[in-house]
């Protein structure tokens, strides 16, 4: 039997691979001699048809949700012939006619949509809060100590996070010794600020509004409505185990909805107003933070990449702003300090070296 080249989705990310199909007793390993990447055995028998065409074809794992193989040619006869036998769509067609066959693919092509689109923010508020909080638990663990921690930076983190969430809707809040213009919201009420975020910020009223955006995503369940449109309901089934940096590197590749985006804007707009914080910041902040990301990786790790900019968001924000208000910082001069020094001054923080979870 050959070797054959095929593409591939394991079902625990999103990343489509071309990978090598290779024999193993009675079933197959996929490799992806590029990067290394080893699939596990799989048996022939595992598979199941997801579509069937002349030059084509894809196909499931009876255990693995979202796992595909995929086929852009005829398939060898040798591979062919232990591959499962299905419907193709020209019989279909010949069986029901043109006219109402096309009206069933219609009919089953809107329900694929509302699946894709709608279904995930149905199910995500059905998912029990302790297995979301596990989930977001276990992805703490990727970022392997590089959350920086001293008293005064600790304390003024403490002070912001008072002012943008007085209720205590975020479970934590943390920083992060990554030096991407970045912050995240985990699964279960995480939010962890990155210190490049800190570092270009000019005011911690700027990070206040980055804050009170993400606490937003926190209010409506975003990032778990997010996890399951993009990795299907094994999110859900899986829970985290050891998929956890699988699963945060799909939270990291986010990239929420315009409804969802405009949604934790109001969240951010309505907790600085309560705060007395001015919008004023984050205007321009998104301002000058929107022509400044370079780099292919720069810009697949960055707020940007998950939370695209618009002249309108900006508008929001500035138009926000009351006239005669008396607005007061987020933070005073030293606490804004102790917050951006946060990770140079801790002696234990693990260093950065690259995009390793």
């Amino acid at each position: 039997m050959s070797d054959f080249r095929l593409w591939h989705y394991d079902g625990v990310t999103a990343v489509r691979r071309n990978v090598l199909l290779r024999p193993a007793g009675a079933g197959f390993v996929l490799e992806e001699p590029e990067s290394g990447w080893t699939g596990l055995p799989a048996d022939w028998s595992d598979l199941t048809v997801i579509g069937l065409h002349d030059d084509r074809s894809a196909y499931g794992h009876k255990a693995v949700p979202g796992w595909r193989l995929g086929f852009s040619g005829e398939a060898p006869p040798d591979i062919a012939a232990h591959l499962p036998k299905g419907e193709r769509y020209g019989r279909w067609i010949d069986r029901f006619g043109l006219w109402p066959a096309a009206g069933i693919f219609t009919i089953a092509a809107a329900l694929i949509v509302w699946g894709a689109l709608e279904a995930p923010a149905v199910v995500a508020p059905l998912v029990p809060q302790s297995w979301e909080n596990r989930m977001g638990d276990a992805m703490v663990g990727d970022f392997g100590g590089r959350f920086c921690r001293t008293p005064a930076g600790d304390a003024a983190l403490r002070r912001l996070a008072a002012q943008v969430d007085p209720d205590g809707e975020a479970r934590d809040i943390a920083l992060a010794n990554i030096p991407m213009v970045n912050a995240v919201t985990l699964p279960g009420g995480r939010i962890i600020l990155f210190d490049g975020l800190i570092q270009q910020a000019k005011s911690a009223d700027e990070v206040a509004g980055v804050l009170g955006h993400e606490l937003g995503h926190v209010r409506h369940r975003d990032t778990m409505t997010g996890l399951i449109r993009q990795l299907g309901l094994s999110v859900v089934l899986g829970g985290a185990g050891g998929n956890a940096g699988n699963y945060l590197n799909g939270v990291l590749s986010l990239s929420y909805g315009r409804g969802a985006e405009t949604a934790a804007d109001g969240v951010a707009i309505e907790q600085m107003r309560a705060a007395g914080i001015s919008p004023a910041a984050t205007a321009a902040f998104f301002e000058r933070i929107g022509g400044k990301e370079e780099g292919r990786e720069a810009r697949a790790m960055s707020w940007l990449s998950s939370h695209p900019l618009s002249a309108e968001r900006r508008r929001r924000f500035t138009a926000a702003v009351k006239p005669g208000a008396a607005y007061r910082p987020a933070l005073d001069q030293a606490q804004w300090q102790a917050l951006r020094t946060s990770c140079a001054s801790d002696p234990k923080v693990a260093k950065f070296w690259g995009r390793s979870f």
